[in-house]
């Protein structure tokens, strides 16, 4: 005889406990009554019932006890980490770990670090660092785009380059442009050369007004001045500002290898992509530069602290091997090192230049290198005509160019209990709706997408400070620069 529904495992065993005494002292005609409820209830078969109520009861085995793990890293060691790890540029956990102990003299002097601390930075693994980090990780997120295009002048004297790189001295580089040019590219407007090498990952780079071939020729001459090595061979893409006359004839006047890759294939460029967005993209964003101001002040960056920071302070890794299992690959790594680590262990550079950059590694201190960039970018950014205009550095008496804090936005949300004047709202209305137009937006490979609208109901919303989560259009602020 079935009642009701079937009952659940955990049921079943309550019910078992609760009639197990009974059973066990019961006669046997009480047993013969038990059994029968006890198969109707659980839907048993008999011949199990008896099993389970003739043997001793099964015993819950008793659950683990979690171990509490005490705190190994203290709250001063993790806000040094932090404070490392901003000033650092935000590298991965690998390559922080790597450049701990080859920042640590000037970690002691700015934190005054007590030797437990020390010994925690020292030994925390990069998976702790992943680990400790995740939160501020999620809050940065990039876009990337260009406007590239491509030439066709000279392209069957420059060979294409589709193997992998394999070489074992300095000199064999990889260069691109890396365009300024904000939501239009209408116009002259600022582009950064950036050519990293191979070998030690060694970067520079160069900003120009437009990418004319002399100028971009002129560009490269500059860079090739200041690396620590012979410039040996270049490998660009297919634009026009590389795929010319001018750079063609100055790369056999200099014996320089000169290759390209293969047309809409960003993969055969691969270092340099990287370099645009770590070097170029990540720290200037995506605003227009189009003044001869804003390249001076561009240059002044890349040539004094950037390239010292990135060249002698930021460790890199670089892929020593890959092995195809399944139908994937396996990475292996080289440890970290800086481009300055991998010339000195290249053991061929000039002695005389080399001992130059090791003094200026020990002379700099690379928390202020860090300052100083921000600085830097906060006055490149205020030289951009879509910063706000009270932003922009204005003429100060002696005709000096003087520096305004940025300001927050022009909007400003009336604090609570504030009065909104309504009349002159409702006057305004029209105009609300043409000014709630949102700044355009771009999805992927930077196409354009529709202009959306904000409602004039949730745009009075969050003037009111009614609605916190109201979305309003965003623009740049002066913190964020991309």
């Amino acid at each position: 005889m079935e009642t009701g529904n079937r009952m659940s495992r955990r049921s079943r065993k309550d019910y078992l406990q609760s009639i197990y005494a009974r059973y066990q002292r019961a006669s046997r005609s009480e047993k013969q009554r038990i059994l029968d409820e006890f198969c109707a209830n659980c839907r048993y078969h008999r011949k199990h019932a008896i099993r389970l109520l003739n043997h001793a009861l099964p015993t819950r085995p008793a659950k683990p006890r979690r171990r509490v793990r005490g705190q190994t890293y203290g709250a001063k060691t993790l806000s040094v980490l932090k404070a490392v790890w901003e000033a650092a540029d935000y590298p991965w956990s690998v390559r922080l770990k790597a450049l701990l102990p080859e920042w640590m003299p000037w970690i002691r002097r700015r934190f005054r670090l007590k030797a437990e601390t020390e010994r925690q930075l020292l030994s925390i693994s990069a998976r702790s660092i992943d680990y400790r980090l995740r939160g501020e990780k999620r809050r940065r997120r990039r876009r990337l785009y260009g406007c590239t295009k491509p030439g066709t002048l000279l392209k069957h004297h420059i060979p294409l380059k589709t193997d992998h790189w394999d070489v074992e001295e300095p000199g064999f580089t990889e260069i691109d442009l890396v365009s300024h040019s904000g939501n239009s590219a209408a116009g002259d407007f600022c582009y950064s050369l950036n050519l990293t090498d191979i070998q030690t990952g060694w970067t520079e780079t160069q900003a120009v007004l437009g990418k004319g071939q002399e100028a971009v020729r002129a560009a490269l001459e500059t860079i090739r001045q200041a690396l620590p090595f012979a410039l040996r061979g270049i490998d660009s893409d297919n634009g026009s500002e590389f795929i010319n006359d001018h750079l063609y004839r100055y790369c056999q006047a200099g014996a320089i290898q000169f290759t390209r890759g293969r047309p809409y294939k960003k993969d055969d460029n691969a270092h340099i992509e990287q370099k645009n967005w770590t070097h170029v993209r990540r720290l200037l964003g995506y605003l227009r530069y189009d003044t001869a101001t804003a390249r001076e002040a561009m240059n002044d960056l890349y040539r004094q602290e950037l390239t010292r920071f990135k060249n002698l302070f930021l460790p890199s890794v670089k892929l020593a091997s890959k092995q195809r299992v399944g139908s994937g690959l396996r990475r292996r790594y080289q440890a970290p090192q800086t481009p300055l680590q991998r010339l000195e262990t290249w053991g061929k550079a000039d002695p005389v230049q080399v001992a130059e950059l090791r003094r200026q590694h020990q002379r700099l201190d690379p928390f202020e290198l860090s300052a100083t960039i921000e600085a830097k970018l906060k006055r490149i950014f205020a030289l951009s005509r879509e910063a706000p205009a009270s932003a922009r550095p204005t003429q100060g008496a002696e005709g000096a160019l003087t520096q305004v804090a940025i300001p927050t936005p022009s909007f400003i949300r009336p604090a609570a209990g504030q009065q909104v004047d309504r009349k002159s709202s409702s006057r305004s209305r029209k105009n609300q709706k043409r000014s709630a137009v949102e700044m355009t937006r771009r999805g992927k490979r930077g196409k354009l997408k529709r202009q959306k609208r904000v409602s004039p109901s949730s745009l009075r919303a969050w003037k009111s400070g009614q609605e916190p989560s109201a979305g309003f259009p965003h623009s740049h602020s002066a913190g964020g620069y991309g």
